[in-house]
């Protein structure tokens, strides 16, 4: 696997940014990192309704946009997307397949559990990439980061790289994708964002959706590690 780039190297071409805002942990981080320690002037967040089972994650979008004083918010609805994924046996798009708890979830499937929607990942980037590019912006960021306990191929510094390589065919207005947290750990990216000031407590990371996170689905507990392993409450409880 190719070496992610340093965090503390990474500088916009331009004043003016694409951010991928899903309303999690990871995204949130990333705003902010974005609006705050690279001080980008001109933020534009782009968040996807592609027909996962709940909202909760695009409310908590909403509320980090309006925070973080982004430029622009823009919520995609491809609703369709989840059709097209039915029968595949996907448990954020399908509603006839229940999301798993991680500990019900084999070892020798944690690399691509059911919790993995096939491409969706590439899709909504190349959209974000139409998006940058016919609004003149070169830099796009992606909260792409390294899970302790699952995986997906889609959130690797290898498929960001070749994702890259394909976006620079482009042979006037080039879109080049950062994601700058694809090699750390989620302890170490909560830890840069209580720094910046995120209020994790209007984030949405359960799987699940609900009132209250669930706790043992896959995402609930790689957060939940993370806040112990810093020493601090989830403020989601």
């Amino acid at each position: 696997m190719t070496r992610p780039p340093s965090i503390t190297r990474i500088r916009p071409c331009q004043q003016r940014a694409v951010v991928l805002l899903s309303g999690g942990m990871d995204s949130t981080t990333l705003l902010w990192w974005v609006t705050r320690h690279l001080r980008v002037p001109e933020v534009h967040a782009l968040s996807f309704r592609y027909g996962q089972k709940h909202a909760r994650e695009l409310t908590a979008a909403r509320w980090q946009a309006r925070s973080a004083g982004v430029a622009v918010h823009k919520v995609v609805d491809i609703s369709f997307f989840a059709g097209l994924t039915t029968g595949g046996g996907v448990a954020l798009t399908d509603g006839a397949v229940a999301v798993p708890a991680l500990r019900a979830i084999r070892a020798a499937q944690r690399d691509q559990p059911s919790t993995y929607v096939p491409n969706r990942n590439m899709i909504l980037l190349a959209l974000a990439a139409a998006y940058a590019e016919s609004h003149g912006i070169a830099d796009m960021y992606y909260g792409a980061q390294s899970q302790d306990e699952y995986g997906y191929w889609d959130c690797t510094g290898d498929f960001v790289e070749r994702l890259n390589d394909v976006l620079a065919l482009n042979r006037r207005k080039a879109v080049r994708v950062h994601a700058p947290f694809v090699g750390l750990r989620k302890a170490a990216e909560v830890r840069i964002g209580l720094q910046l000031g995120v209020e994790y407590g209007h984030t949405w990371t359960c799987y699940r959706g609900g009132k209250h996170p669930c706790r043992v689905c896959p995402a609930c507990v790689e957060r939940r590690k993370a806040f112990v392993e810093i020493g601090m409450r989830d403020p989601l409880g």
